[in-house]
């Protein structure tokens, strides 16, 4: 069977094309799988630490770079949705800590180089995909601009020390809050669907990035309660991570990147 007959194949497996759709892709997981994930990333981050709070501080130095380039270019306006869609492109950064927990997995010894130079069984195909969610990332981040100018006008951005009063003592703040929350859920779920289980599966095997997305998206439609209930973990431990000013990213990063695999692999079908 050829690669895009393979990639074809497991499409269909996962989104009925055709008279295909194989039953056990409903694993029939509780909404609560999501903490036994987190007890296995645990496990993984412990194994050779090193690696994986290395892996954390990179990303932290990372995000604190980008946010002061935000705020010194006077940028800061797109912060609260940078942040907000940093958790779109954050499968892509991972990919390390994916490799790390497939090698615990396997028996295999890896170091810190290992896992800032993977090689997915994919190939370029996981840099496309990272290509599609950062543009997604920037979609998110133009559509946010132009809500704010849709309520308040072309004027200048009051600055975050005034923004929390012009949201919330304000009708047009209010109404900005639950149009940006309603538009914000739905770039919030189609990313989480399309990216959750994607890059993983690019690590994994060998499709093309579009598949791997649709695939994603057809796994978490599958296991709704279970992904929902991981997709509330992420969104509280990610909360953590910016009310200690991206600190928390340092633990927080590795241990959820450590999970995701976990994740996948309870969720996905066994390669055949």
């Amino acid at each position: 069977m050829s690669d895009t007959e393979k990639s074809y194949w497991l499409l269909s497996e996962t989104s009925g094309i055709g008279e295909t759709r194989d039953p056990r892709l409903n694993r029939g997981l509780s909404p609560f799988i999501g903490l036994r994930w987190l007890s296995a990333g645990w496990r993984d981050f412990w194994t050779r630490p090193a690696s994986s709070l290395g892996y954390g501080i990179g990303v932290f130095v990372l995000s604190a770079c980008f946010v002061w380039t935000l705020v010194a270019f006077g940028r800061d306006y797109i912060l609260f949705p940078a942040l907000a869609g940093f958790m779109i492109v954050a499968p892509f950064l991972a990919v390390g800590l994916y490799e790390k927990s497939r090698a615990i997995e396997e028996g295999r010894e890896i170091s810190f180089g290992s896992m800032l130079l993977v090689r997915p069984r994919a190939g370029a195909q996981v840099f496309f995909a990272g290509l599609l969610l950062c543009c997604l990332l920037l979609l998110w981040m133009r559509a946010a601009v132009l809500l704010y100018a849709l309520f308040f006008g072309v004027t200048a951005f009051p600055g975050l020390d005034h923004i929390v009063g012009l949201l919330f003592g304000t009708a047009y703040g209010w109404t900005m809050i639950v149009v940006g929350t309603a538009i914000g859920g739905l770039f919030a779920a189609f990313a989480y669907a399309i990216s959750v289980f994607a890059v993983p599966l690019l690590l994994d095997r060998r499709v093309d990035a579009l598949t791997a997305m649709g695939t994603s998206m057809k796994l978490v439609w599958n296991n709704l309660p279970a992904m929902l209930g991981w997709a509330a973990i992420l969104l509280v431990l990610f909360a953590v991570c910016v009310v200690t000013g991206l600190v928390g990213m340092i633990l927080i990063f590795p241990l959820l990147g450590h999970a995701t695999w976990h994740a996948y692999r309870a969720v996905a079908l066994p390669e055949t």
